[in-house]
């Protein structure tokens, strides 16, 4: 599956293994920055390289149009999105 801005991923590797995050930027073809607006907020995203990342095929729209614009957006939006995935 494609991994674009705002996707929601599974990492599969690293200490932060089986957490969900959303895409905030692509860097090239090989990394992305994940966050998940708690323990990685977004103005401290990790850089993940998309091999040990997991798309589920779901993606925030109305996330992914403010990085797509350059609007702020905020870790409780984030976190918000993210709570459905990560209370399972």
């Amino acid at each position: 599956m494609e991994i674009g801005l705002g996707s929601v991923v599974l990492s599969t590797a690293g200490r932060d293994k089986g957490r969900f995050f959303i895409v905030v930027e692509i860097v090239d073809g090989n990394y992305v920055r994940i966050a998940d607006g708690e323990y990685r907020p977004q103005e401290n995203a990790k850089l993940k390289k998309i091999k040990h990342l997991k798309a589920n095929g779901d993606t925030v729209s109305k996330l992914a149009e403010k990085f797509g614009e350059g609007k702020q957006v905020f870790d409780a939006e984030i976190r918000s999105a993210l709570r459905a995935y990560n209370d399972k």
